[in-house]
């Protein structure tokens, strides 16, 4: 991960056409490497949940490629590279996991982000009605310690056609249902970190199960 944290580095440096085609062959190189850690990724997690199907990195790895159309920052290259392996790839609906490299945070996430409304409901309704289990899976110490309580956008009242009384009501206020893993550089650029990867998401699994069970 060295070369690609290092190429990634300098793009943020120089985040211009010019430079970038001056380095096409770096980023190819290093591109190829991010796509060979993913591949490997892809392998590890099959092996607890086959669900995900047959997939490389290319159903799962985004664009260097940023759409600058409607935005205020019209710089052409991301400077982080990313994949996310679900049944389906990149842009599948389905929950998955999500990985996230960057030279200044790198973090491990997965579960559904910002959903359409009729999903964001049905999700709701998954935890609302089978809260006991998605209590023990978010409070289960292991999982707790790799990625923490639950984060992200809430509404502020209670969300329509749900009781307000509702015990765990700020659970059904969220409008995505993810969980983050931060990764330190020593193990980013250690060599067992496809090990570690993959073991991250594997303590995921039953929560990236729960969610896909409104999909299935």
């Amino acid at each position: 991960m060295k070369s690609v944290l290092l190429f990634l580095s300098d793009l943020k440096q120089n985040n211009t056409r010019e430079w970038f085609q001056d380095n096409k062959k770096r980023y190819d190189e290093t591109r190829q490497e991010f796509d060979t850690f993913i591949n490997e990724v892809i392998a590890g997690i099959y092996k607890f949940d086959p669900s995900i199907g047959m997939l490389s990195a290319k159903d799962c790895v985004f664009r260097i490629y940023r759409d600058v159309r409607f935005s205020a920052d019209k710089s052409p290259y991301k400077t982080n590279m990313g994949g996310a392996i679900s049944k389906g790839g990149r842009k599948s609906d389905f929950a998955g996991y999500y990985f996230h490299l960057d030279p200044e945070e790198t973090f491990i996430a997965g579960g559904k982000y910002m959903p359409q409304a009729d999903v964001l409901k049905k999700l709701r309704q998954e935890v609302m009605y089978n809260m006991d289990e998605f209590s023990r899976i978010l409070n289960k110490p292991s999982f707790k310690k790799t990625f923490g309580e639950m984060e992200g956008e809430k509404l502020k009242k209670p969300p329509k056609d749900f009781p307000p009384d509702f015990p765990e009501i700020e659970l059904l206020k969220f409008k995505s249902y993810t969980v983050f893993h931060k990764c330190n550089i020593t193990d980013v650029t250690g060599k067992d970190f496809v090990n570690y990867t993959v073991d991250t998401f594997k303590e995921m699994f039953p929560f990236i199960r729960f969610l896909n069970r409104v999909f299935e």
